[in-house]
């Protein structure tokens, strides 16, 4: 039983940690100019996985293993409070001269820091700092796993808002003769004009400049839905807790061609669902930890979840 010094310690330690980015720790702390681009230390597989985070480093990643509010989650009703897009304030400006777009080893992500882009959430503006890809989501849409999850990280202070996008398939009209008298739905041009440049950063530590970036597309698409709000966590380590999560109800959508392209050099990069919020962490049920007995009753329903659960069709691996 760790003494209540240990505990106040790793408190102290995850929430100096929360300015630290879902996905990476570049542009909260930003580099100096010319500095190479860092690495991840963590992984997602094997030894450097998420259900060994907390040992790569137990002072910083306490709250991996045992936070009660962690994410990602399953996006089920109970679990969230549906918001209008009306409700808040995004502002992205368009970004004419492209901008930063690096290979962190953990994801890719598309440098915004200082390019004026805000979100007022429940009257505290927040700004935008980065957003970057994880393939397959890492929430669930109702028990459904997207092929990718977009996340738009802003900062105000040591808070941390992220807004969360389901980023779908869609397939382009082949070049033949057939007549379709239904409109097709069209790949989100953002998508396609940023994973152009994604053959450029194939190594991790690598970066490139994208082509100008129309952001008001994303903002138009965002504002038409709303957001499943919720406070959970950083999706990575140190896995800090208190971060405003805002997951979209509207999707973007990628062609078959780019999603493979972005996929074959982002690899797979979500960690699994966590439990309900409020809940033991599982990897402190797995452990032996307090409370770890499940009800026969929740063990039931646990294995109908699982038979029932709806995955889509694609190749597991960001």
């Amino acid at each position: 039983m760790p003494s209540t010094f240990s505990r106040l310690f790793l408190l102290a330690a995850s929430v100096t940690s929360v300015t630290a980015s879902c996905g990476s720790l570049t542009h909260l702390f930003p580099r100096a100019e010319g500095e190479e681009v860092p690495i991840s230390t963590f992984g997602y597989t094997g030894t450097t996985g998420p259900v060994l985070w907390t040992q790569l480093d137990p002072a910083a990643n306490g709250l991996c293993s045992t936070g009660s509010n962690q994410s990602p989650i399953n996006m089920v009703e109970g679990q969230f409070t549906l918001i209008p897009a009306s409700d808040v304030q995004l502002t992205i400006p368009d970004v004419p001269e492209g901008t930063t777009f690096e290979n962190l080893g953990s994801t890719v992500e598309v440098v915004m820091k200082g390019l004026g882009g805000t979100f007022v959430l429940e009257g505290k503006t927040y700004t935008l700092d980065q957003f970057h890809f994880h393939h397959p989501s890492e929430h669930l849409d109702n028990d459904v796993s997207l092929p990718m999850e977009m996340h738009l990280v802003f900062s105000a202070g040591t808070d941390i808002a992220v807004i969360g996008v389901y980023v779908d398939l869609v397939d382009l009209p082949q070049r033949t003769l057939t007549v379709h008298l239904l409109p097709r739905e069209a790949p989100t041009t953002l998508l396609e004009t940023i994973f152009s440049s994604v053959g450029e950063i194939a190594e991790p530590g690598t970066e490139t400049k994208t082509k100008p970036l129309v952001m008001s597309e994303l903002v138009n698409t965002l504002k038409a839905g709303g957001f499943q709000r919720y406070t959970g966590s950083l999706t990575t380590p140190p896995c800090s807790e208190g971060v405003a999560w805002s997951v979209a109800t509207e999707k973007l959508k990628i062609s078959r061609a780019t999603f493979e392209a972005a996929r074959d050099i982002i690899g797979f990069n979500s960690r699994y669902p966590q439990n309900k919020l409020g809940d033991q962490n599982v990897l402190s049920i797995a452990s032996g930890g307090a409370a770890a007995q499940v009800p026969a009753t929740e063990q039931t329903a646990n294995v109908t979840s699982v038979h029932n659960r709806r995955w889509m069709g694609r190749r597991v691996r960001l």
